[in-house]
């Protein structure tokens, strides 16, 4: 099945929020986040731009890392940049407030009650199958 267009942050954010469903994928996004942000102000309180050069590394870093070897899955920078990167800091504030896990589970939720609709026509399908050949 093919993989359907993604147009709009809406539609976005939970797919987002299913690619970092461990903690530790999202406590590493979250440090990496921080880095960055302390990076862009370090060079300009300090005055030095090299720090900027830095921020990317700082954040992008721990977060595909964590992809790679915590989540099992691509980033999704890879393919929607500047949502994925509107979506880390929404994901970084939402942590702050202690928020994200309920959009966890809220996206879980969603993927389980699509699992069982899919799961229920399946076997609708096959009783009507079966109804037929007898």
């Amino acid at each position: 099945m093919a993989e359907r267009e993604i147009t709009s942050f809406e539609e976005f954010w939970p797919y987002y929020v299913g690619e970092h469903k461990k903690k530790a994928t999202r406590m590493l996004h979250f440090a990496g986040t921080t880095a960055a942000i302390g990076c862009v102000a370090g060079a300009i309180v300090f005055r030095k731009r090299w720090l900027l050069a830095v921020a990317p590394i700082a954040g992008y870093g721990p977060a595909w890392v964590s992809h790679f070897f915590i989540e099992g899955n691509k980033p999704a920078t890879f393919k929607y940049p500047l949502w994925s990167l509107q979506a880390d800091f929404v994901m970084w504030w939402k942590t702050i407030k202690g928020e994200m896990q309920a959009e966890v589970d809220k996206v879980i939720a969603a993927e389980e009650a699509r699992a069982a609709e899919e799961r229920e026509e399946r076997e609708r399908q096959t009783s009507i199958g079966s109804e037929a050949v007898n």
